[in-house]
């Protein structure tokens, strides 16, 4: 029922409808990275239909099938009212036949419908409908996924055997590989790597071009190529291994037996010296190069030469170029995500360092984070009638968290001014910290693993006091603990030893 001109109407309204949602998404708080990649995901679908829309209406003011003059000549022709009632009539004819009670037989405003567009996709909570999916080791684009190609990695011929943090340091050390291993099933893992992050960009980043990032590192790379300055790829000399050996002059030679008593190694070399075939026994060696005496190399027989290497040699370097080209794609990917990369590490450092009982209760703690993020935000007053503190969202902590690291329980701590710590970790983490160090300092102790736990002025001024008795107890006394051995083997402290010494009884 609609016209060309209509169609260019509603394609108008789209673009400004679908522009004013990117503004509106973009200006959006987006407090977590979960709603920042969905948020990215929305803007990149929006702007993937204004493309759309605007490729229609440029299709429509170019007229090829000249149907858009055609409906404006009948508008403004002549016969514009009988035009407009026959198409009036048109339209009350097909209401009449169809059915109204039908959803698809009305006309929904386009404002509501893109309305109810936007509150689908930000409502929807569960996975199967997101914009996007990510495992769970990758955390909703917080971190990277290398398990598998780490298994592929460690699995290859002449690699060193590093733990997985290690690998995911140096996944893009690719210049440190030897070239003599950067074989057919490096070729594939690292098709394989390149694969992944590149999937994953497009998942982590959808409003960045990833093919135009792989566009310009591939032209980057042919300009390095060309000039030898690759990482792990120095330019080689052309032919340096086809001709070489030492040439031998063969005037003082008038028969092939003369020249085998030179031995293999040195025919060996005339021939490879000349380009000529030099395999055979010692007798073959022998015949050929004594064939070459007295003549040029153009009159030689054709088959005496050895075959040439350029065809092989262009077939392998395409190769080592082609497993170069990726590498550079690889460098491009790792740089884009250097962040996600360190985050990783971070992430797996900590999670190896866990209990199974601490990654329990963390992955708990991570599904209630979860949950609290999907809550609608409140811009009024916080409810916290139970003053609990507050989280990395400016929300109190669940009631359940507070109670496991004992954020109820209050310390005192008389050294430190009457200062009070809450929960037994920040409690004794200040032993530690400047505060109590200064209260030991202006208290004239030294603050040692002996005052640990101690809070009051007059324990840690006993405690001090006891210690530097026991000190001088344990003191070393020369006169009393230095031992002498007189002539007959008897063992004296230094004052008896002295005294008799004196006396002249020793």
């Amino acid at each position: 029922m609609e016209t060309i001109l209509e169609d260019q109407r509603r394609l108008h309204e789209e673009r400004e409808r679908l522009i004013d949602l990117q503004t509106k998404e973009l200006l959006r708080k987006k407090p977590t990275t979960k709603e920042q990649i969905n948020s990215d995901h929305l803007v990149k679908l929006l702007w993937d239909k204004y493309i759309e829309s605007t490729s229609n209406l440029i299709n429509l003011y170019e007229d090829n099938d000249g149907l858009r003059k055609k409906e404006i000549q009948l508008l403004s022709g002549p016969n514009e009212y009988s035009e407009f009632n026959s198409r009036l009539k048109s339209i009350i004819t097909y209401h009449k036949k169809s059915n109204l009670s039908e959803s698809t037989n009305i006309s929904v405003p386009m404002s509501i419908e893109y309305d109810n567009l936007i509150k689908s996709i930000q409502s929807n909570d569960d996975d199967a409908g997101a914009l996007v999916n990510f495992t769970d080791e990758e955390g909703f684009g917080k971190y990277l996924d290398l398990n598998e190609l780490y298994q592929k990695y460690i699995n290859l011929k002449g690699v060193d055997k590093i733990n997985y943090i290690a690998y995911l340091s140096t996944y893009d050390h690719l210049f440190k590989m030897p070239r003599e291993r950067k074989n057919q099933d490096y070729s594939r893992y690292l098709q394989a790597l390149f694969n992944y992050l590149f999937d994953y960009l497009q998942r982590v980043k959808p409003l960045l071009d990833v093919s135009n990032e792989v566009e310009q590192a591939k032209v980057e790379f042919q300009t390095r190529w060309s000039e030898g300055t690759f990482p792990g790829w120095p330019k080689e000399t052309t032919g340096a291994l086809t001709k070489t050996g030492a040439y031998l002059d063969l005037s003082s030679y008038s028969s092939w037996e003369e020249l085998a008593s030179l031995g293999l190694d040195r025919l060996k070399s005339a021939l490879m010296a000349l380009g000529l075939k030099c395999g055979g026994s010692l007798q073959e060696r022998a015949i050929r190069l004594f064939q070459t005496k007295g003549k040029r190399l153009q009159d030689l027989d054709p088959s005496l030469f050895a075959k040439s290497q350029n065809s092989k040699s262009k077939e392998l370097n395409d190769k080592h170029k082609d497993i170069a080209e990726l590498e550079a794609k690889v460098y491009r990917m790792a740089e884009i995500l250097g962040p996600q990369r360190n985050a990783t590490i971070e992430n797996v450092q900590r999670k190896q360092a866990l209990t199974p009982g601490e990654r329990e209760q963390e992955e708990e703690a991570e599904i209630v984070a979860e949950e609290s993020e999907e809550e609608e935000e409140d811009d009024g007053i916080i409810y916290n009638p139970k003053n609990l503190p507050l989280g990395w969202d400016g929300k109190p902590i669940p009631y359940w968290l507070y109670k496991l690291h004992g954020l109820n329980l209050y310390y005192n701590c008389e050294i430190c001014g009457n200062h009070k710590y809450r929960g037994p970790k920040a409690f004794q983490r200040h032993f530690s910290e400047w505060r109590h160090a200064h209260g030991m300092r202006c208290l004239g102790i030294p603050n040692t693993a002996h005052f640990a736990n101690i809070t009051l002025i007059e324990d840690a001024v006993q405690l001090w006091e006891k210690l530097r008795v026991t000190r001088e107890t344990d003191r070393f006394i020369p006169d009393n603990q230095e031992e002498y051995e007189d002539s007959h083997g008897n063992v004296l402290n230094k004052k008896t030893y002295d005294d008799l010494k004196r006396q002249g009884l020793l």
